[in-house]
């Protein structure tokens, strides 16, 4: 799907699709052209004859890029991971955006519909940000920067119980899910690096087309690097928390684990004595001078008992117990 949105130089408001791009060369105004579309030749013939650079352009066909933002002589290229889906669990389903900013144009290209992009089409004609190019394409960065951050901040609870959980009974259940988490917080982890990296290029020290120094779109650029920023630190924050539980989770296992071969080696040493001492007297030698006593078999019982006690108490002495 190819749709364009015109603004013309009274305030106006035309939708439709790749026809207003001539009213828009011949009249002036700023345009909005969306793409929801994979790519082909017409998709690419198109961003070219609105001044797209053809390596922006492959760019952005590509399923997979890392995020970053380019200028041009015409325009400024953003890439931005977006969200296709997020769930509570941080299973992530990410989905490349394509932005072209020029002085009064903005292009959009997504595989398949975008919450972002489509928040701001509905209702774009109130707000009248396609005025200015530049800041309805911040707008679209903070938007999706936002829904990341909810999913973040709603996780948030999720780590706490799982915190908790890790002293009850499920243990090894609330291990399994940490592991999972930590490895899907190691992936936000990569992406929203590159994302701050790109909006520190976009705040300081700013693109022509987006914005430079104290202009107009000063305070957006700062929110949206603010915002890229606190994404990148919650999730190092939570991937260290995670990180951190596991380990804490390792040390209880080998704490009880050792406490259980404590009482073990007790047993074991309490009884080694005591079966050394049957082991003797359990061989079958004619002349064993013990055997022939009368009081042998209940004086080495209460030798047994007396060295059984004996180390009982030792143990308890030196804190073994």
């Amino acid at each position: 799907m190819i749709r364009c949105m015109l603004r013309s130089e009274d305030g106006g408001y035309q939708l439709g699709q790749e026809e207003l791009l001539g009213m828009w060369r011949a009249n002036g105004g700023q345009v909005w052209l969306d793409i929801e579309h994979g790519p082909d030749q017409h998709v690419h013939e198109l961003l070219e004859s609105m001044g797209c650079d053809p390596l922006a352009i492959q760019d952005s066909f590509r399923t997979r890029h890392p995020p970053k933002v380019e200028e041009f002589d015409d325009t400024t290229f953003v890439l931005f991971r977006g969200i296709s889906t997020l769930d509570e669990n941080l299973d992530l389903e990410p989905q490349q955006v394509g932005i072209w900013v020029g002085r009064d144009f903005l292009i959009t290209l997504h595989r398949g519909p975008s919450v972002s992009v489509g928040n701001f089409w509905e209702k774009e004609s109130d707000a009248g940000l396609l005025a200015a190019p530049n800041e309805l394409a911040l707008h679209l960065l903070h938007y999706a920067s936002g829904r990341y951050l909810d999913r973040l901040l709603e996780f948030e609870e999720r780590l706490g119980d799982l915190e908790d959980g890790l002293s009850g009974d499920r243990s090894e259940e609330e291990m399994k899910a940490l592991v999972l988490f930590r490895t899907r917080l190691r992936r936000l982890r990569r992406i929203f690096s590159y994302h701050k990296d790109l909006a520190e290029y976009i705040w300081d020290p700013g693109t022509e087309f987006l914005g430079r120094g104290e202009d107009d779109s000063f305070h957006l650029r700062r929110d949206v690097h603010d915002r890229c920023e606190r994404l990148f630190s919650l999730c190092s924050m939570y991937y260290e928390i995670c990180g951190d539980l596991i380990e804490g989770h390792i040390s209880l296992s080998s704490h009880k684990l050792n406490q259980t071969m404590k009482v073990l080696t007790i047993i074991s040493a309490i009884f080694v004595p005591l079966t050394f001492l049957a082991g003797i007297y359990g061989m079958n030698f004619e002349y064993i001078p013990e055997l022939s006593w009368r009081y042998a078999y209940f004086t080495l019982l209460g030798v047994m008992a007396v060295m059984g006690t004996g180390m009982l108490v030792l143990f308890r002495r030196i804190r073994w117990l």
